[in-house]
This record gives C-alpha cells, sequence and structure tokens, in this order.
C-alpha cells in the first residue's frame, strides 16, 4: 500500500476503536514522519469521540508484598439472605435492532462465479413462501464477520432472501484472515473495479434464484456503504439501496446511473464521513436521484455494530426502523 492508503487503513482502525490515542499517535508518527503532521491527523478524528485508552489495574510484585498473619474469626460472618426468586435481567438482545434467533430463518452457505473468482457467501431466507424480494448485505472492512451473518438473518427475518457476501473471496474469503492475519489490510489491497463485478455477480445470482423477485436491495455498512451505493450505481436491478456511514462514490457523478432510491444513516460525530454527505445530496439531487439522508445526534462512526464500542442504540434502532419502512415501499 502506498502511504495514502495507509493513513486511510489507520484512520478506519481508529474509528472501529481498535486501538488508543497513544497507539493511534505512535503509527501516525511512523507513517507521517512528523510530530506536527501527526498531531493534526488525531485532531481530525475527531478525538473527544474515540475510545479512550483502558485503565488497567496496577498490582504488586509478588516479591515485595508484605505478609499479613490471618486471624480466625470469632464469630462466622452473618450473609444476608437471598431471594429465592431473584427478578430476572433484561435480555441483551434487547438492545440488538430487529434481533433474531437463528432457528427463525434457513441459512446456507452459496458459491457462484464472478469471472474466475468463486465468491463465497452467506445466504438468508425465510423458512416458508416466498418469492421474496432479494437484499444483498455488504460487510464492513472487517469481512463477513458473524455480525454481518446477524444482520443478514435479522433482514430475511423482515420477508427478504437476503445474501452476505464475502468480499474477500478472490483473497481465499474472511475464514483466511482470523486473528493474527488482518482483514483490512486485505480489503484495502482489493481494486475498486474488482469489488464492482463481484457485486455485479452477486446480484445477478441473486436475481436468477427461483426464490427472488426481480426487485433487489442493497444494504452495507463503512466500507460496505460506500460498496451499498456501488452495487445500486452497477447494477440496475439493485433499486433500493442502504448507506450505513459509507463513503462517497467517486466519481460522485457516477450517482446518475442509480436505477431506484437511496437513503442514508449517518452519526454527527463521524468527522470521515459525514461532512461529506452534502455533496451526495446535491449530485443526487442534479440527476434526480430520490435520495433520504439522516444525521444522528452523539453518534460515530460504527454506530449500528451492536458488538462494537461505538454501538448507539437509539440511533441504531431509529435506522433500522429507516431501513424496514424503506424496503417495504421499494420492494414491494
Amino acid at each position: 500500500m502506498n502511504q495514502e492508503e495507509n493513513v486511510k487503513h489507520l484512520i478506519g482502525e481508529w474509528e472501529h476503536g481498535a486501538m488508543n490515542r497513544r497507539e493511534f499517535f505512535e503509527r501516525a508518527l511512523f507513517l507521517l514522519g512528523s510530530v506536527t503532521a501527526a498531531e493534526a491527523l488525531l485532531a481530525a478524528c475527531s478525538p473527544a469521540a474515540a475510545p479512550a485508552a483502558t485503565a488497567l489495574p496496577s498490582v504488586a510484585p509478588a516479591a515485595t508484598a508484605t505478609a499479613v498473619p490471618t486471624v480466625a474469626p470469632t464469630v462466622a460472618p452473618t450473609r444476608p439472605p437471598q431471594p429465592t426468586n431473584p427478578p430476572p435481567l433484561p435480555p441483551v438482545t434487547s438492545r440488538i435492532p430487529g434481533f433474531v434467533d437463528a432457528s427463525a430463518v434457513d441459512t446456507s452457505q452459496v458459491t457462484y462465479s464472478s469471472g474466475d473468482v468463486k465468491m463465497m457467501a452467506y445466504l438468508a431466507k425465510p423458512k416458508s413462501g416466498g418469492p421474496w424480494p432479494g437484499v444483498i448485505v455488504i460487510h464492513e472492512n472487517r469481512g463477513l464477520t458473524d455480525h454481518i451473518k446477524d444482520v443478514t438473518r435479522r433482514i430475511a427475518n423482515l420477508g427478504y432472501a437476503a445474501l452476505g457476501v464475502d468480499l474477500l473471496s478472490r483473497l481465499g474469503g474472511t475464514p483466511k484472515f482470523d486473528p493474527p492475519a488482518d482483514p483490512t489490510q486485505a480489503i484495502n489491497s482489493l481494486k475498486q473495479e474488482d469489488v464492482n463485478a463481484d457485486l455485479v455477480a452477486s446480484a445477478a445470482f441473486l436475481k436468477a434464484q427461483s426464490f427472488v423477485k426481480p426487485k433487489l436491495g442493497s444494504v452495507g455498512f463503512c466500507w460496505g456503504g460506500h460498496n451499498s451505493i456501488q452495487a445500486a450505481i452497477r447494477s440496475k436491478d439493485v433499486v433500493a439501496c442502504v448507506i450505513f456511514y459509507g463513503r462517497n462514490p467517486a466519481p460522485i457523478d457516477d450517482v446518475q446511473q442509480i436505477a431506484g432510491a437511496t437513503i442514508g444513516n449517518y452519526g454527527d460525530q463521524d468527522q470521515g464521513i459525514t461532512p461529506g454527505v452534502p455533496a451526495l445530496d446535491a449530485a443526487m439531487k442534479k440527476y434526480n436521484k430520490p435520495f433520504e439522508y439522516k444525521i444522528y445526534p452523539g453518534a460515530n462512526h460504527a454506530f449500528f455494530n451492536d458488538t462494537g464500542p461505538r454501538f448507539h442504540e437509539a440511533s441504531a434502532k431509529d435506522a433500522w426502523a429507516r431501513l424496514v419502512d424503506f424496503y417495504k415501499k421499494q420492494l414491494a
């Protein structure tokens, strides 16, 4: 990767809470070679909303510990009475937008071709009925994680055939990049034209299934948010595009190729993405493309990811409700 790509990769890790301020600064200093430049980059990446370093409790070395003689108590301590039926704790899943148990939908691993590449994907659909509209689900820069598979099942539970694509397929697939391997570096090595071809192949595969109606939607998060709109630009079958904090297409005039409608969800603390939204809105208006977006106060990049440090429950639930309503209207 060149320096610009390395810096983008560093910012992506920072936005996902993968490091603290000191680690970010040290890596920025190594890349940029200047304290001033490193400090400027840190300031530009919304330091007020960045994850703080975790303070670890200090423990005295065993060799210096003072031995204290143990004295048996003369009276046994009285244990407070325990309730026989303690009140149940609220389920964590109540915080997750659209949560559905994995058994509620049918899932399978599927493969298909994109030129000479064997694409891999996670397919989820309702247990009965059909055919259903299809939705392409596009992952963040961590690959097709368990979280994105979970989101794919949530969308299937709404009454759609959902395809969670693995856009690391041409590099061997997401499982190849389990720790200590870094999927973000692999993602950054992909060429956009190759990703576009894989998105078109994914739309074609989904549309060709007997249980899928002709209209398709797309949804993506972070890196996938950018590629959600790329899917709508490249495939006329994608008529309902949902963006979660994805960067704008380049060139932005490519939006004139979109066949349907688009909505976007952004956080006001996301200084790497949200300032570019007015330019996208202007381009959509220029080419008469339906586009509505919402910027959530107090939310940062990756606010929908309930497995990450920036999950913002109220914003995530509202954005999910927007997605549900949007697909009902556009994919009916």
